[in-house]
This record gives structure tokens, sequence and C-alpha cells, in this order.
């Protein structure tokens, strides 16, 4: 099989649902136009609000804003990774990521394991907890690029997650993203390489750019869209501003990194250590 056109689909949502979808919508399209195999998403980008705002976004998982994302990946036949969205189930909220298929199906469902509750220095207080309950599943699926494994922003931060992916098959991880300022600019690239090199794998991660909230109470992201082939490398990066960048994987390299270097075979520790 040769290379996989991956396009990272960089985003500035704010609480104006309509508006986040119109763009998401857009981006995806131009995603399609450019010939990219699979599109990717960030993390929450039908709504980035209040605590009220966002559960007023929820939707269940399937469910239409779902619905929009198969048809988009079923018109162009082009996977489409959905970020991650705000899935309502009873009266619970995840922060959930989806996968879906050429065809247009649901072929994964991913809800955010660790939830971020912390104080970055210079910006506003998170509490992720407030509004999401955690996720409990390690999820993999397959995929043309290889086994891939589902995290989402703060789970970056937690490597047993994922060598539990690895364990599981996993050659290419998705990490989307909303991830503040504030911590990005010193640890979000070192985190994305880390995941890339000790698992050796491909690392997608399409992020939120840009400041989003009330006057006075602006949070700002990061933003820094990256793919990472499994030797570390920065394959695309994408600038300020909301648009679409181009990476091109070959699945081929994951065998080529862990055959030169065949740390993985090596574990003594255990089959998630």
């Amino acid at each position: 099989m040769g290379a996989v056109r991956v396009a990272l689909c960089q985003m500035n949502s704010k609480a104006d649902v309509e508006r986040n979808e119109a763009r998401a919508r857009a981006l995806l399209e131009e995603a399609a136009t450019g010939g990219a195999d699979l599109a990717c998403l960030p993390e929450v980008w039908p709504c980035q609000g209040s605590m009220q705002e966002m559960r007023a976004a929820a939707e269940p998982v399937p469910g239409p804003r779902t619905e929009l994302l198969a048809g988009i990946a079923r018109r162009h036949g082009m996977w489409v990774h959905g970020g991650s969205v705000l899935e309502l189930d009873g009266e619970r909220v995840f922060n959930t990521s989806v996968l879906f298929d050429r065809s247009g199906e649901l072929v994964a469902r991913y809800r955010k394991i660790h939830l971020f509750d912390a104080d970055p220095p210079g910006g506003q207080p998170s509490r992720e907890s407030f509004l999401f309950t955690p996720g409990e599943q390690v999820v993999t699926a397959e995929t043309e690029l290889g086994r891939a494994g589902f995290s989402i922003c703060y789970d970056v931060r937690f490597p047993e997650l994922y060598r539990a992916l690895v364990a599981q098959g996993a050659t290419v991880l998705f990490v989307p993203a909303s991830f503040r300022y504030e911590t990005g600019k010193d640890h979000w690239e070192v985190l994305v390489r880390a995941r890339a090199i000790e698992d050796q794998c491909f690392v997608i991660a399409a992020a939120q750019w840009g400041t989003w909230g009330p006057p006075g109470k602006e949070r700002r992201t990061f933003g820094n869209s990256l793919v990472v082939d499994p030797w570390g490398r920065v394959l695309a990066r994408a600038p300020d501003g909301e648009g679409v960048t181009f990476a091109e994987c070959d699945p081929e390299e994951v065998r080529r990194v862990r055959e030169i270097l065949p740390a993985l075979r090596h574990r003594r520790l255990g089959a998630i250590c």
C-alpha cells in the first residue's frame, strides 16, 4: 500500500454552534478537494463556550451532527476522524471521538478518559469534570493507515494509555486537542513527539487555535496541529489560523522504524508498560 494523504483541519471554535458546523464542513470539503484519504477535526469542534452552552450543544451519538460527518465521508469516499464531539447519553455528557470510514460507517467511538481540571499559569482555570463524565474504555480500530488508537488532548500526558493502545496493535495514534496556550507553548510538541517516538507510531493531532470565551475571561488555545512519524519527525505543522494542512504518511514506515529500533520487543515490565 502506498502513502496515505492526511489532512489536519485546524479550527477556532467558539460558542456559535451553527458557525462551527459550517466551518467544519468547509474545511472537510477543502480536505477532500485536496485529495485527502483521511481528514481530521480538533477536539470539541461543535462548541467551545460556557458549561451551559456546551451542554446545550450536546447530542446523542449517532445523531444529527455525526450524520453530518458520515455524509461527508460517504460523499467523498474519505475517512473522517471527527476530532471530538459533545455526546449526550441520558443526563451525562461525554467528550467523544468518532471515526467514519469511506462509506460513512461509524467504525469507532472513544470517550475521553482523562479530564483536564487544572489552573494553568496566567490563564483561566479549567474544570472539565464539571461537565464531562470520564470514559473507561481503551479503543482501537483498523484503518487504511494501520490500526488506530484513540485519545483526546489531556490524555497525551498519560503514556500508559498509549502503551495500552500499542499492546492492542496500534500503529497510528489520534490526539485531537484544544490545548491551552499557557501549557502548549512548552509542552504540546514535546508530548506529541514523545508519544510517537516511544510507541513508534504515527501521531495525528488536529487542534483548536486562537481565543474563545466571554470578554475578560478569554481562553487561548495553542494550535500547531501536527502529524509526526514513528521516528519522531514532524511531517506537517499547521500555521496560525483556521485552515487545512496536509501530510503524506507511509504505513511501511512503522515497520521500518520498529525493525531498526526494536524497543517495543524489549519491554520487560508487562504488556502496557
